[in-house]
């Protein structure tokens, strides 16, 4: 997988926010099929910055119903990725 493929978008979320803060560990959005593996040659290609570990979590799309239709929401995978000390996370990632 191409590392544009593998991250998705940086998730901004109260918890992430308070994760990120403590300035080692960033949050991504990640396609369902990345490995571990995968998330940290993706994060230290695009963005330059030395990996420690890649923790992944997987939320299982909700079945949701519109009168009598019945749907599933997608899946979604999420990595967090602990950086290593003495490593910043990007600068486009801390105004958002």
């Amino acid at each position: 997988m191409k590392p544009t493929d593998v991250i998705r978008r940086p998730l901004v979320t109260e918890k992430t926010t308070i994760a990120r803060e403590s300035g080692e560990v960033v949050v991504f959005q990640v396609a369902r099929e990345a490995t571990k593996v995968d998330v940290r040659k993706a994060v230290e290609k695009l963005f330059g910055i030395k990996v420690a570990a890649v923790r992944t979590q997987i939320g299982h799309g909700k079945f949701m119903r519109q009168g009598r239709f019945e749907g599933q929401r997608p899946d979604r995978k999420k990595a967090w990725v602990r950086l290593k000390a003495g490593e910043k996370a990007p600068d486009f990632i801390e105004g958002t």
